[in-house]
């Protein structure tokens, strides 16, 4: 019998909240729902670098971001590359299977396959290597209706600012994600099963979803930003001018702008993740195929007064996370609040489809999880970042869904939330007495996790402020590249 094929669907920049299933009752998302229906919804998933290429390489390799070496997109970090010892669709290519890269992988090179044995790519506005062109620009200059390019619509790839999409809609890469997917499962090999990771480019900003999407949510109640009682000092209006701003406060017709254009950016997705889903119906293979549908990090959205990503917060860590079985194995639980990572996805798939996982794996199969076994699991989800925006942003963090413990090393601040009855972090508890020893036993905890890497960020009992230090880098992609240098 032939394994089962295995789907993986991944936005960008997508918070955990921004789905009907997870208890959003004003989005759209109905066909994201119908997958959670035949499903299981993991409520507690994390991303333990919340930026685009640490996130994506340690879902590709299963590994933490220390292993990785890729600790964040701030200052001194590398980018992603290659020569990772094995990454999930090259483990899935060695027994078998045809895999396929479509959309966003943020590769380097652009063009590495890393596993993949072809990918055909949407990069927005990335062109990193010489000469590169993606395959998306490539397509839409051919196609399209008049003289004006991808991004004429005037709004930058980190900005708050939203509008409605500037030419016809079949031109928006979302639409191009899903027909390019089409065509590989039109065009693959039919005597093996087949890997297909389908990337997609938003909810990311720029947020300009096709009219249509945008008008939909702009007359709607939609959500407020959350600010914390702790949140005052990123209201910076300097830095608020920005139109890429990190932090900063803008005006309530701006956030409802932004807002409507990120719900309409994800309705939208969710229509043509759809035809996709239609498609494998009509053709029969829906129901032998492992479906798992996630996010790279989330988008503060104007919480806290900040965008964007990279933090600790829930918008920006807190991740959506649906996996549907294959037919042939029996769901036993529809949801799962464990803490659960990026990194755990390989190990899942590759227990899934009955294929050894390799030892450089650090995350931890779900299935057990999802079939209802009493399997030991981990207390908590790690995270961190580099320094980015700003150094005072530089962050460690540990969740298990229930708590929360953040360390900024370079400002030497600590905040403790409790998530269970303040789920979008209001109110700081770490100078609470009555939080006193909760704070102790979660500092605790991110010592023991930081003392096996001896980078000075705990003497071994305490933390150590970072202020003045040189930038946290990781030995591991120095000992990846030398590796490539031998060969």
């Amino acid at each position: 019998m032939q394994k089962p094929n295995v789907l993986l669907i991944m936005t960008d920049q997508q918070r955990w909240d921004t789905l009907g299933c997870y208890g959003n009752t004003v989005i759209e998302t109905p066909n994201l729902d119908w997958l959670a229906s035949m499903g299981i919804v993991f409520t507690a998933a994390y991303t333990s670098t919340p930026s685009c290429i640490p996130a994506r390489a340690s879902l590709i390799t299963g590994m933490d971001p220390w292993n990785t070496g890729i600790l964040g997109m701030g200052r001194g970090q590398p980018p992603m590359g290659v020569n990772f010892p094995h990454t999930l669709p090259g483990e899935l290519a060695q027994v078998g299977y045809h895999t396929r890269g479509v959309g966003k992988m943020h590769f380097d090179p652009q063009r590495a396959l890393n596993g993949f044995h072809h990918t055909v790519l949407d990069e927005s506005g990335r062109a990193s290597d010489p000469g590169f062109v993606s395959d998306y620009r490539q397509w839409f200059e051919q196609h399209k209706t008049g003289d004006y390019d991808i991004a004429d619509h005037g709004i930058d790839w980190n900005s708050w600012m939203a509008r409605p999409y500037h030419a016809p809609e079949f031109l928006h890469p979302t639409n191009w994600t899903v027909s390019e997917s089409i065509r590989f499962l039109k065009e693959r090999d039919p005597l093996k099963p087949f890997f297909l990771k389908m990337s997609f480019a938003r909810p990311h900003s720029p947020y300009d979803p096709p009219s249509y999407y945008f008008d939909l949510y702009l007359n709607k109640r939609l959500p407020k930003p959350s600010v914390g009682d702790w949140a005052a000092a990123h209201n910076v209006p300097e830095e608020a001018a920005r139109p890429d701003a990190w932090r900063g406060v803008r005006s309530a017709e701006e956030i409802l702008r932004a807002r409507a254009g990120y719900y309409g950016s994800i309705t939208h997705i969710d229509h043509q993740i759809g035809r996709l889903l239609m498609f494998l119906q009509k053709k029969g293979l829906l129901h032998n195929t492992l479906i798992l549908f996630t996010s790279d990090h989330g988008d503060m959205l104007g919480d806290h007064n900040l965008w964007r990503k990279t933090y600790a917060y829930e918008g920006s860590a807190h991740i959506p996370l649906i996996i549907k079985l294959p037919a042939t194995f029996k769901r036993e639980v529809t949801a799962v609040d464990r803490p659960v990572c990026l990194q755990d996805l390989m190990p899942t798939v590759l227990e899934t489809v009955d294929v050894t996982i390799p030892p450089t794996v650090d995350g931890q199969s779900l299935l057990g999880l999802m079939q209802g076994q009493e399997r030991p699991w981990r207390e908590y989800v790690h995270g961190e970042h580099s320094t980015c925006y700003a150094e005072e942003q530089e962050m460690q963090y540990l969740t298990d869904g229930k708590m929360k413990y953040l360390w900024l090393p370079r400002a030497g601040q600590e905040q403790l939330f409790d998530l269970t009855r303040d789920p979008y972090e209001y109110h700081n508890l770490a100078d609470d007495p009555d939080y006193g020893q909760v704070l102790a036993l979660w500092r605790s905890r991110l010592v023991r996790v930081l003392k096996p890497r001896h980078a000075g960020l705990t003497d071994g009992d305490q933390l150590v402020s970072q202020a003045g230090q040189p930038f946290l880098i990781s030995p591991k992609y120095a000992e990846r590249m030398r590796a490539i240098e031998r060969v």
